[in-house]
């Protein structure tokens, strides 16, 4: 990590991967990650630790299986949410970018995810930027 400032608009533009994200910033034992986004992620569960997002651009949608049934969470630009700990959640976007605080090496599909991983998906703790 640099000490530098970190531009985001630059960093998203270094990549193009999806679901991919790169660590921008490291604060305490939490990364601060960027990812772009777009078509459907895999039903996960992080038991231990919430999960925030801030869309950055476009639209990104959040499915989230809670006790008393399913329900979609939509989030456009400047919108932030939590996904509590221990929520089965399934992110989906038809295309923008994310930013992400999370502590350091949580995967990207949680403690236990259902399915196979679509090719687009990367499981990972996060690349460098």
């Amino acid at each position: 990590m640099t000490a530098d400032p970190v531009n985001l608009t630059r960093a998203l533009a270094s990549f193009d991967d999806v679901y991919s994200p790169r660590i921008v910033a490291r604060m305490n034992n939490y990364d601060v990650r960027i990812a772009h986004t777009d078509g459907e992620h895999v039903w996960h569960v992080h038991e231990d630790t919430d999960e925030f997002f801030l869309v950055l651009e476009g639209r990104f949608d959040i499915a989230l299986r809670e006790v008393d049934g399913e329900r979609t969470v939509v989030l456009r630009q400047g919108d932030t949410f939590v996904v509590p700990k221990g929520t089965k959640h399934k992110p989906s976007s038809p295309g923008g970018s994310i930013l992400m605080f999370e502590p350091s090496g949580t995967s990207t599909t949680g403690d236990r995810h259902e399915g196979e991983l679509p090719a687009h998906v990367h499981s990972t703790t996060g690349h460098a930027l």
